[in-house]
């Protein structure tokens, strides 16, 4: 199987192994709260420290996985998640329990940047984001129907996630060194400077409170069940795990329309989509709407989430900003316990379910922007690229007819390009003179004239 359509299993098995803290959260707190003499808030600070543990340990590692090689540096996170999840899993004392839930998280996420690096540099980010959420949504959702059949406890959430570290390690062997596997143009990281600034800011702050949002009502889910919909656990954990799996199905979905659609559409309708979906579910009272809005909801944020990641990754090949983003979504989710625990207790659920979802549609728009601005549009039939001169400033023009580029025999023709084509290379055209390099150049005001370089060289 060739290199191009190889799915990157190691990467995909270390993501699932990084991500499966944050989608086991509702369990997790739940029995923390129930296991051990924490109130409803302290088992959500846990959760939160948690995942903010994780969160440093990317922005952290973010510029020294290649440096200190992802082999070495999965393999640490590995272990130290399953020494300290394996710790806080069989400890009843609340402080061993904090540290080894804050030490496990750290170790996810290393796991977890070093996932992200390697994706970046795959031919397909948004391909191999969407394998490594297919992976660890079916996994959690094992783990949701089997977790209430064995018994109370604190430890078994816990030990789930240790025990997948343990499973990934033999999986560490087959990372190398990571590079793109494209040639990218000049400024887009191969240098220090990280590309895309202002994007990659815009994107990494909306991630952090888009994944607050979700994780805000995630992180109480499970009581919004057993207290307000008055279900049993047994029941509730049956919700979650029909809930990942029609995320399966979502994730599945995202991966068949690949870029099809671009980025825009999906991370912008599918947020708004979302944010009716909170709203549905902090406001359930009974099993129909509970499950409706929960089952909606997991459905739609695994597509979302995919091509949040797919586009950080794009926006640098070394991964950096696939890291960093994935980090500000680390501390959104770290927070989400936490906010959802006090507007719960404040506001009660439905209150806290329209102010998440307030927060999420206020987003939607500079999330849409930057997938606009940096993630392009296919080329469409009459469609050019504008080119300044400036690699950097290369984006695409859509939809306009392209025009004559010179008057002259000689102009090349042939039929237009289709959808997704790549741009068409600068063609050489005789006139009287020597050969000249003429390049259509259009602004959104229309086409420009035809620029001519003298000389046999091109642009």
């Amino acid at each position: 199987m060739s290199s191009r359509t190889a799915p990157p299993w190691p990467l995909v098995a270390l993501f699932t192994a990084g991500y499966l803290a944050a989608y086991l959260l509702p369990t997790t707190v739940g029995r923390l709260d129930s296991g051990l003499p924490l109130s409803a808030t302290e088992a959500g600070s846990i959760g939160s420290a948690l995942l903010l543990s994780s969160a440093f340990a990317g922005f952290l590692l973010a510029a020294h996985v290649h440096r200190i090689g992802p082999r070495r540096l999965a393999r640490a996170g590995l272990l130290l998640a399953a020494v300290g999840y394996g710790t806080a899993a069989l400890s009843h004392s609340i402080p061993v329990v904090v540290a080894g839930a804050v030490a496990g998280g750290f170790g996810s996420g290393t796991a977890t940047t070093v996932a992200a690096t390697g994706i970046a540099a795959q031919r397909d980010p948004h391909r191999a984001s969407t394998l490594g959420l297919l992976s660890v949504s079916a996994l959690a959702g094992a783990v949701y129907l089997t977790v209430p059949h064995l018994g109370p406890g604190h430890g078994l959430p816990l030990a789930a996630i240790a025990l997948t570290a343990l499973l990934v390690w033999p999986a560490t062997g087959r990372l190398t060194a990571f590079a793109p596997t494209t040639t990218a143009p000049l400024g887009t990281g191969e240098t220090g400077r990280l590309p895309h600034l202002r994007s990659g800011l815009v994107l990494a702050a909306g991630i952090l409170c888009w994944s607050l949002a979700q994780n805000s009502l995630w992180g109480v889910s499970g009581r919004i069940g057993l207290t307000q919909a008055h279900l049993t656990e047994v029941t509730v954990g049956a919700v979650f795990a029909i809930a990942l799996g029609a995320g399966l199905l979502g994730v599945i979905g995202a991966g068949v329309l690949g870029p099809r659609l671009g980025r825009a559409l999906p991370i912008g309708a599918g947020t708004a989509l979302i944010a009716g979906c909170i709203a549905l579910s902090a406001s359930a009272t009974g099993l129909g709407t509970f499950a409706a809005g929960e089952i909606a909801w997991n459905t739609l944020y695994p597509i979302v989430l995919s091509y949040l990641i797919g586009l950080a990754a794009s926006l640098d090949q070394r991964g950096r900003w696939a890291v960093l983003v994935g980090s500000a979504s680390s501390l959104g989710t770290a927070a989400g316990p936490l906010i959802g625990s006090v507007l719960s207790a404040r506001a009660g659920f439905p209150a806290m379910g329209a102010i998440l979802a307030a927060g999420l549609l206020a987003i939607t728009l500079p999330l849409t922007a930057v997938a606009l601005h940096t993630g392009g549009r296919p080329l469409l039939p009459g469609a050019v690229r504008r080119r300044w001169g400036y690699p950097l400033l290369e984006e695409l023009a859509g939809g306009t007819p392209a025009a004559v580029v010179a008057a002259s025999t000689g102009t090349p023709s042939g039929p237009v390009p289709p959808v997704g084509a790549p741009e068409q290379p600068v063609v050489e055209i005789r006139l009287d003179g020597p050969a000249r390099t003429a390049q259509q150049t259009y602004d959104t005001a229309g086409p420009r004239q035809a620029t001519a370089t003298p000389g046999p060289g091109t642009h």
